[in-house]
């Protein structure tokens, strides 16, 4: 049997108010992001993969992982002639570089290029500014209750991919 969403949203504003008003928190939260990940399009002059790539790229930097043409394509979700291509095209504009990989020299990695980090949060460091003074309005704690709901809802997202 099919439930509606309709009456799955109408069961939690009787029951739980709470959830409505998150999930409605996060909406708007999608929509500025998405707002915001426009404007930075357009200011770099890049389409939606290419800043998703430099997104990806600088998190997993700061995460000290290495970044395959593979790992690219995965977290895109497009072929590997799309991604040769985008590399291509993201190497030419000086914002990438392709590596041998440090104990494979077999594979590559991609990595960032100074230029690009730096034009990156030049766009991006007003709204990491803005955002973090919010996050600091909150305790360790409630930020730690934040982050397992933000956590969470993006596993389940992705489990449904």
């Amino acid at each position: 049997m099919e439930v509606s969403t309709v009456s799955v949203v109408d069961a939690f504003r009787a029951n739980r108010p709470g959830v409505v008003r998150a999930m409605e928190s996060v909406r708007a939260l999608s929509d500025a992001l998405d707002r915001m990940n426009s404007g930075m399009k357009g200011a770099m002059d890049m389409n939606a993969s290419d800043l998703a790539t430099l997104r990806m790229l600088i998190i997993r930097e700061q995460r000290g992982e290495m970044v395959s043409p593979h790992d690219v394509a995965a977290h895109l979700r497009i072929s590997t002639a799309s991604t040769t291509k985008l590399l291509d095209r993201l190497a030419a504009a000086g914002h990438l570089e392709r590596r041998p990989h440090p104990s494979d020299g077999r594979a590559r990695v991609v990595v960032l290029t100074p230029k690009s980090r730096a034009e990156f949060f030049r766009h991006f460091g007003a709204h990491l500014t803005a955002m973090v003074a919010v996050a600091d309005k909150f305790t360790d704690e409630q930020l730690t209750t934040i982050a397992e709901f933000v956590d969470g809802l993006s596993d389940a997202i992705s489990a449904n991919d």
